[in-house]
């Protein structure tokens, strides 16, 4: 467990075909995995307002999530950086829970141990990396009902996965939350 941050909740994957990097994990008897495309939303990246598209699937194994994500556009973002070092991708990042994006950059600030961040999604969530010693991200998770509901499903669709039937679920959030489609 990080003594910064606590437990890892979830590991995520980079990579540059989403549905191959499912298929890995699929192949694995990991699923199933429930995909959402994100188009057109706002992020800011080393300070600077961006509009991302991206693809993200998630599953769990256990207590932990599994996400794979596939950038969907030439944007300057971390996934596309990644990628440009990673070309067959990989573990991007570690995320873990807080109860307050802000307040933990504060702190990480405040006690000087280096964390930068990279990009944000709001007060949602945050990736962050260390300057003097880059390399797998940090993603910070904002608890709130909307995410913690994602990922409710995610973990139920795991426990009742017969390994086979629907291994890739849509997630729609046209009503605002997630459904399961």
């Amino acid at each position: 467990m990080s003594k910064f941050f606590g437990p890892i909740v979830q590991q995520g994957y980079v990579v540059p075909d989403i549905h191959l990097g499912i298929r890995h994990w699929l192949k694995r008897g990991i699923g199933p995995f429930f995909l959402e495309k994100l188009q057109n939303y706002p992020a800011e990246v080393d300070g600077h307002s961006v509009l991302v598209n991206l693809s993200a699937a998630f599953a769990y194994s256990g207590d932990q999530q599994i996400e794979v994500i596939q950038a969907q556009d030439n944007t300057n973002t971390v996934y596309r950086e990644y990628l440009e070092r990673n070309p067959q991708g990989g573990l991007q990042h570690l995320g873990f829970w807080t109860n307050n994006i802000s307040d933990q950059i504060t702190k990480l600030e405040e006690s000087e141990s280096g964390f930068l961040v990279r990009q944000r999604y709001g007060d949602r969530h945050v990736y962050l990396d260390e300057v003097d010693c880059p390399g797998v991200m940090i993603q910070l998770m904002a608890r709130d009902e909307k995410t913690e509901q994602l990922f409710r499903i995610v973990q139920e669709g795991a426990e009742n996965w017969d390994g086979a039937s629907h291994p890739i679920r849509e997630i729609d959030w046209s009503s605002g939350w997630p459904v399961s489609a």
